[in-house]
């Protein structure tokens, strides 16, 4: 995940609204209390100095990310910088939600995994025939 990604885009919007509705779509139910409370603290921070929002900010961008991935049954390694190439599945993955059309993503995946299986298969017919 990214400072530019779909999650921490979701958490501006509620902290610029100062509503946290954008941010739950990305959260199972069960973490919607979690994130419900670090966006009360992070807003009642936020206005304290510049210093003090960009702190909070940041904690309330981590802090969703990670009840995110969590709920993939992802572990979270952390916030990327925004325009960190994530690889060409995660992309289409992205644009797979976006457009409600999944084809491209399979058509990308299939074609990985086969050439994936036909290099393993070379692989272990060169180390059968020593």
């Amino acid at each position: 995940d990214t400072m530019d990604g779909p999650v921490v885009k979701a958490a501006r919007v509620a902290l610029e609204k100062g509503e946290v509705t954008p941010v739950l779509k990305w959260v199972k139910k069960e973490h919607e209390e979690e994130v419900r409370q670090a966006f009360s603290r992070t807003v009642a921070v936020r206005t304290r100095s510049p210093e003090a929002r960009q702190l909070a900010d940041i904690y309330f961008f981590e802090m969703v990310v990670r009840v995110h991935r969590q709920g993939e049954g992802a572990p979270y390694t952390g916030l990327k910088p925004a325009g960190t190439e994530l690889g060409p599945a995660v992309v289409a993955t992205g644009k797979a939600l976006e457009s409600g059309s999944v084809d491209t993503l399979v058509k990308l995946l299939t074609n990985e995994v086969a050439a994936g299986t036909r290099a393993l298969c070379r692989r272990l017919e060169e180390i059968r025939r020593r």
